[in-house]
């Protein structure tokens, strides 16, 4: 699930499309090897990536594309697993490197729009790492940074659909977050209201139109569809095109998977999260314990649905098993939710000493939406369905 702390970084940081148009000041090869290396890194195909950035750099080594592309390679080695810190340093720097490029850039014509793109980018995509990582100061100073540099853009190119990527999940999170999230109100009194219907149509064009910024957008819509309008059949429709596009990201996977349990099409969920577990079980890259999780999950909940009842008990202590792995700090939801479960399971066998001390489980964990009420429920009287 998409964390708060996640939403508010789409507020503060709002990062500018990964490329903008900045593809217009270059020859069309130029363009379609920068657009092929972006097609490999969405379907985390790094080293391919790799090949395609460096022959910009070769092409034009004074031009900051090349060198924040490869930082975006960076990124989604980091989105494999947001918890893992090993690629920060290194992703820090190569943006870093960028900024100082634009900065030169802009000393020479401050109207550059190609710098102001990238180097919004990059600033941008360092604060949302430094909100991941709960540096909340320098996160919102990311924010501030990044801000005028949208509006820059957007004044100096208004015709470029790419920007609308910016400005939609601007748009979209400044006027939604607060009255979500009232409490976030005051890290945000220095920014602009925002505007929610524009903040989707903003996305919606730039997903259908854009051409560096179509996938962002496209997955922005989807989180926004999942997460906030409950609109659970558009989310399903976007899941499905991207996964389609980038059979290898397993967040695309994942979310085609969501989408189908949201709906309660539990036949294709249950599908889509045996495949994810046997990528995970063929090593696939982004396919790890994290995702197995989730998997075993939702291949308990399609079990236990069933009345397979055994078959169920196995995926979901699977699942107890990798969250005490995976889990750094607390117990997750997957964690809480798998032991109530059990419990419920169990008290269906009418073994009910071994419910029991499912639901005792529960209630030393935290809470996850009404685990906690449930597991009480069952203490008090039996589950019976």
């Amino acid at each position: 699930m998409m964390r708060i702390r996640e939403l508010i970084a789409a507020i503060l940081l709002l990062v500018p499309p990964a490329a903008g148009r900045a593809q217009t000041a270059l020859d069309r090869e130029y363009e379609t090897i920068a657009l092929q290396g972006i097609e490999h890194v969405y379907n985390l195909e790094f080293e391919r990536a790799d090949e395609e950035f460096r022959t910009l750099i070769r092409m034009n080594s004074d031009h900051p594309a090349g060198p924040f592309f490869l930082a975006m390679i960076q990124w989604w080695r980091i989105m494999i697993d947001i918890d893992d810190e090993q690629y920060d340093r290194q992703f820090l720097a190569a943006l870093d490197s960028v900024v100082d490029m634009c900065d030169a850039l802009l000393d020479k014509n401050p109207n550059d729009v190609t710098a102001i793109f990238f180097k919004g980018g990059a600033i941008g995509f360092q604060g949302r790492l430094r909100f991941h990582r709960s540096d909340y100061l320098a996160a919102a100073n990311a924010g501030r940074k990044a801000l005028p540099l949208v509006r820059d853009a957007s004044s100096l190119d208004p015709t470029n659909v790419d920007i609308l990527l910016g400005t939609g999940i601007y748009n979209y999170y400044a006027d939604v977050i607060p009255r979500e999230y009232p409490f976030v109100k005051p890290l945000i009194l220095f920014i602009p209201p925002g505007d929610r219907q524009k903040g989707i149509e903003q996305l919606t064009l730039a997903s259908e139109k854009g051409t560096y910024a179509s996938v962002e957008a496209s997955y922005f819509l989807l989180q926004i569809y999942y997460f906030y309008e409950k609109d659970y059949a558009k989310a399903l429709d976007l899941a499905q095109r991207l996964n389609a596009r980038f059979p290898n990201n397993m967040l695309f996977h994942r979310y085609v998977g969501r989408c189908y349990v949201a709906v309660g099409r539990w036949g294709p969920a249950q599908a889509v999260f045996a495949e994810i577990a046997s990528r995970v079980r063929r090593l696939m890259r982004g396919y790890g314990s994290g995702v197995e999780r989730e998997a075993e999950y939702y291949l308990g909940m399609a079990e236990m649905l069933r009345r397979r009842d055994d078959a169920a008990l196995e995926h979901f202590y699977r699942c107890d098993e990798l969250s005490r792995n995976v889990d750094r700090s607390e117990a997750s939801g997957f964690m809480a939710m798998a032991n109530l479960k059990i419990g419920m399971i169990y008290d269906l066998q009418a073994k009910r000493d071994l419910a029991i001390v499912q639901y005792r489980k529960v209630l030393d964990m935290k809470d996850y939406k009404d685990a906690h009420a449930q597991a009480e429920q069952f203490l008090t009287s039996p589950c019976t369905q």
